[in-house]
C-alpha cells in the first residue's frame, strides 16, 4: 500500500492501548496486535487519514500532486560550465580558404636527361604539399606540375629493357605487356603519369590530386598565363651521370 510506504505519524492515546491487547489483527505498524483498518480517503485535502478504530488514527503527510515542468523550459541547454575561450583544443586545421585553386603555385621541371624515380617522387611531393609548414595528410595543400620533354626521362640500370608495364581489356585474354623502351616510344606522357600516381594516396583525395600533374612531350606547354616557376630539386642523384 502508498499509504504504508509514506511517513506517518501514529497517535495512540492511553485509554486505547489497553482495550486492544486482545485483539486478533495483527498491524505492521506496531508489534502489537490491532483491528484490521478502515480507510477514508479525503480527495480536498493532502493528508490523507486511516481510521483504525475511535481511538486509533494514522495521518500521512504524503503530497499527491502532481508538478507538471513547464514546456518552455524542456529543450533549453544549460549554460556552460567554462567561460571564455578554448585554451586546450589550439589545433589549426587548414580552412577552404587556405586551400584555393586559383592561388596555388605552378611549377614546370625539364624532365631531359632525369631519373624517373627520384623526378617523381620529388613531384609527388610538391603536389601533396610536404615540402610546406602546413601541410596536412587529408587536404589538398599541393602545387600544380609541369612537366615537359618526357620522351627524355632516364632510368638507370638494365630498367629500359627489363621495366615492364601491364593493362587489361577487361576481356579474358586481354593482358598486354610492353617494356619501358616500347612503351616510351608509343605513349610517353604515360610514363610519368604511371610513377607519380603511384606516390600519391589511393582515393578520392589521390584522384584529385592527380589532376594537378600536367605532363608534355617537348618543351611547350599551354600554361604559360600561370606563370609557373621551376621545380626545386634538392636530390643531387636526380640527374643522370653519363
Amino acid at each position: 500500500m502508498s499509504l504504508l510506504c509514506a511517513s506517518p505519524s501514529v497517535s495512540f492515546p492511553s485509554s486505547s492501548l489497553t482495550s486492544h491487547k486482545n485483539a486478533t489483527a495483527k498491524s505492521s505498524f506496531v508489534g502489537s496486535q490491532l483491528p484490521l483498518p478502515t480507510l477514508s480517503l479525503s480527495s480536498s485535502s493532502s493528508i490523507r487519514t486511516t481510521h483504525f478504530s475511535s481511538s486509533f488514527v494514522v495521518r500521512s503527510q504524503q503530497d499527491t500532486s502532481v508538478v507538471e515542468q513547464d514546456p518552455r523550459f524542456i529543450c533549453v541547454e544549460p549554460e556552460p560550465r567554462f567561460q571564455g575561450p578554448d585554451i586546450w583544443n589550439t589545433t589549426w586545421y587548414p580552412k577552404a580558404s587556405d586551400h584555393v585553386n586559383t592561388a596555388k603555385t605552378w611549377y614546370i621541371v625539364d624532365a631531359e636527361d632525369k631519373i624517373l624515380g627520384r623526378l617523381a617522387s620529388t613531384i609527388a611531393n610538391h603536389i601533396r604539399g610536404k615540402n610546406l609548414v602546413t601541410y596536412t595528410p587529408s587536404v589538398d595543400m599541393g602545387a600544380f606540375v609541369i612537366v615537359i620533354n618526357a620522351e627524355k626521362v632516364a632510368v638507370s640500370g638494365k630498367k629500359r629493357t627489363q621495366k615492364l608495364y601491364r593493362r587489361h581489356s577487361g576481356r579474358p585474354g586481354g593482358m598486354t605487356v610492353e617494356t619501358f623502351d616500347q612503351l616510351q616510344k608509343r605513349i610517353p606522357e604515360r610514363i610519368v603519369e604511371h610513377a607519380v600516381r603511384g606516390m600519391l594516396p589511393k582515393g578520392r583525395l589521390g584522384r584529385t590530386l592527380f589532376t594537378r600533374l600536367k605532363v608534355y612531350s617537348g618543351p611547350e606547354h599551354p600554361h604559360e598565363a600561370q606563370q609557373p616557376i621551376d621545380l626545386p630539386l634538392q636530390d643531387k642523384r636526380i640527374q643522370l651521370q653519363r
